[in-house]
């Protein structure tokens, strides 16, 4: 390289950061819409496909990496409690085990013929804060994107579902416990 070349570095570097910050919160801006309001009608519990509980994937896998919204727990009528201290993703992963497949799958059916029909979800992808800022920013967003494709694969339309990322922003872990619990991959209903 040129020694200008290394001058010049700093700059773009700075200029793309700026971008990709634009960019997300212009899409968090334009994608908002008005929610409709959650119906108050008492449902029969949904059940996920595989036959493992709802309760038993979330409470006894070592691999959980989707919280889910209390307001979507009630809404969907679903059979498990939020569990904070269910371990997460793996360390530099994105990889959805069983149990979390469970979930979503219950989600999906609330979402596409339950009654929370036609209402939109966030997705937000975490991380640990292990790693360079802009790495754990894509790492959220992949991890949320997964969440996304695994929802649109089940039928939820992709104008429904808004993922972002907010890497290693509200991380809060100093060891490998707090980390674990960083790295997840929040479900809200959107506003």
């Amino acid at each position: 390289m040129k020694p200008m070349d290394y001058a010049v570095r700093p700059a773009v570097t700075t200029l793309l950061r700026a971008l990709a910050g634009a960019s997300l919160c212009f899409m968090s801006v334009a994608c908002g819409d008005d929610p409709k309001p959650t119906p108050k009608v008492p449902t029969a519990p949904i059940v996920a496909k595989d036959p493992t509980p709802l309760t038993n994937a979330l409470g006894k896998s070592d691999k959980m990496a989707v919280n889910v919204d209390d307001d979507i727990i009630k809404a969907c009528n679903l059979k498990f409690e939020n569990l904070d201290e269910a371990p997460k993703f793996d360390y530099d992963s994105e990889q959805l085990t069983t149990g979390e497949k469970n979930i979503l799958e219950a989600i999906a059916k609330c979402i596409t013929a339950g009654p929370l029909k036609g209402r939109a979800l966030e997705l937000v992808g975490r991380a640990d804060p292990r790693g360079e800022t802009e790495y754990n920013m894509t790492l959220g967003a992949k991890r949320a994107r997964t969440v996304h494709s695994f929802l649109g694969g089940l039928g939820v339309p992709g104008d429904k579902l808004r993922d972002t990322s907010r890497g290693e922003l509200d991380a809060k872990g100093t060891d490998e416990d707090g980390w674990r619990k960083d790295r997840r991959v929040d479900v809200h209903l959107a506003k």
